[in-house]
Order: structure tokens, then sequence, then C-alpha cells
């Protein structure tokens, strides 16, 4: 009997360790994750759409950093007969930020992307990934836009100013030349009340509701519901634009004829200079197509 009960003593303390270090683990690993930052995943934002071809497992990806025009070609390609032949999914991811845009690049992910040559040339991509540009927007100005006067360029003007800019430090007329410009005045960026947003939308968005005095945007036509052209400030001329770019089209001029298609139905058919002045960078013939640049 005494055997048994020391052989129950035992098993007892065992137990309870086992239970303490159990609960001590647990602890300790919520502490560390307290601690530790939470990491955002890969993928922000997506969308998908299957294709006529049932029973393909097959998906074409593609990358842009806004949701409208991501998702809207996507539906275009799902119901392209081209497409439908090759895939079953169309998978559009967006976000405005260059992290993803990076990722996207630098692992080559998309078969089909909306990047600017920088980034193209930074990664290589062309000769590691061998993406080929469809279409080409041109190049375009960049602007300081107010809501109740034109903007000055002088750095007492911008102290008590609400400015907007976009949360992509890739973006040129967004981020990158107000940035410039704010340097050139000698003016420490933290002394600004800056509100960072993902879209040049969200950007017109706030400042269309007086949320904001000043955002840094490129200039369209439809701004002109909204804003007054008097109230704008060219900050940079001469831009080149963003480009979408096909990984190996030249193995698959039936897809790159297709796709170009659609991209340039999409951009004639929007308000937008920039968009609706695309130009196509691929040729389309029988029996194949090739890469001849922009048109002139």
């Amino acid at each position: 009997m005494q055997s048994i009960k020391r052989w129950r003593d035992s098993a007892l303390v065992l137990t309870t360790i086992t239970i303490v270090g159990l609960i001590s683990y647990l602890v300790g690993q919520y502490r560390l994750s307290a601690h530790l930052p939470l990491l955002e995943p890969v993928l922000s934002t997506s969308y998908s759409c299957n294709t006529l071809s049932v029973g393909n497992k097959t998906r074409l990806t593609l990358f842009a950093p806004s949701q409208s025009l991501a998702s809207e070609l996507a539906q275009q390609l799902c119901v392209d007969e081209v497409v439908s032949k090759q895939y079953g999914e169309v998978f559009a991811y967006w976000s405005g930020s260059s992290q993803y845009e990076v990722h996207f690049l630098g692992k080559g992910l998309a078969h089909l992307i909306l990047a600017k040559d920088n980034m193209i040339h930074a990664f290589d991509a062309r000769n590691t990934y061998g993406y080929t540009p469809l279409i080409g927007y041109p190049s375009y100005t960049a602007y300081f836009i107010g809501s109740h006067e034109k903007p000055k360029l002088e750095k007492a003007y911008f102290l008590d100013k609400r400015i907007g800019l976009i949360d992509y430090p890739t973006s040129r007329s967004g981020h990158i030349i107000p940035k410039q410009v704010f340097k050139d005045l000698d003016i420490n960026l933290d002394s600004l009340d800056i509100t960072f947003v993902n879209s040049h939308d969200a950007l017109r968005d706030k400042l269309a509701q007086g949320e904001l005095d000043i955002i840094s945007s490129y200039w369209q036509q439809s701004d002109l519901q909204r804003f007054s052209e008097n109230y704008i400030t060219a900050i940079g001329s001469n831009i080149s634009g963003s480009h979408w770019y096909l990984k190996r089209a030249a193995d698959n001029p039936d897809l790159a004829c297709a796709i170009q298609t659609r991209l340039m139905g999409l951009a004639q058919g929007r308000e937008s200079s920039y968009f609706n002045g695309a130009k196509p960078y691929w040729l389309c013939q029988q029996g194949g197509g090739q890469f001849i640049g922009a048109e002139q």
C-alpha cells in the first residue's frame, strides 16, 4: 500500500510540474508575442473570379496599386476566351504600399503587373522573369492641388496646412516630388501636418470633404467636377507613366494580345487623360506578336 501511495504521490508531483511548466511556457509565449510587432500579411487585398474554363485549376495572377483597376481588369479577363483557354481563375492583388510591389517584382509572383520603369530596372525584371511591357501610360505633371486657394511654394505657407500624400514611396506625384519640394524649401517633415493615404482617389475624397487643405497628385479632366483648375500649382513635369508588364509575353503571344486588348479597352473607357492616353507596346499579328515599343 505504501509503494502504491508513493507512486501516486510521485505521479501527482510529476503532473503538477508538467502543468506548471506548460502554463509558464504559454505565459512566456504570450509575453513574447505581446512585445513582437504584428506582421502584416504579404498580400494585403485581393479579388478572384472564375474564367469560362470549368475545371481548369491554373491561375492567372495580376497586381496593381489600385483596387478598382485590379478588380475591374480581373473581371474583364475572366470572360476573355483566350484567357479561358489557358486559365481557370484570375486572381488580382492590390495595395497602396510599395513593399507589396517590391515583393511581387522581387520574386516574379505576378504574371501581369502594373509597375514603373525604375522598379523594373531595379530588379532587372525583364531579364530575370521576362517581363515585357504591353501598354504604357503617358508622361504627366505633378501638382499641389488646393481646396480654397492656389498653393504657394513658400515655406511659411505649408506650416499651418493639412497636407495629403500617398503612402507609397515610389509614387512620384504623390510622394517623391512633394517631399523633394519640402526639402528644397528647407521644411522639416516633422513640422508638417501630413496625412498619408493609399490612393489618389482617397486623396481627392479627403480634399473634397474638407479633411485636407492640399494634396499632391496629377490633374485629370474629371477633377473639374470637384475642384478648380485655378487652385493647382505644378511641382514636377514630364514624369514617365507606369506600364503593364506581362511575364514571358514572347512565349505566349495569344495571351499578350488578348490582355493588351482588354487593357486598352479599360484605358480608353476612363475619364482620366492619363489612362485614356495609353499606348500599345505589343504588335499583334497573324501567327504571333512582337514587342515594338510605344507607338508614336
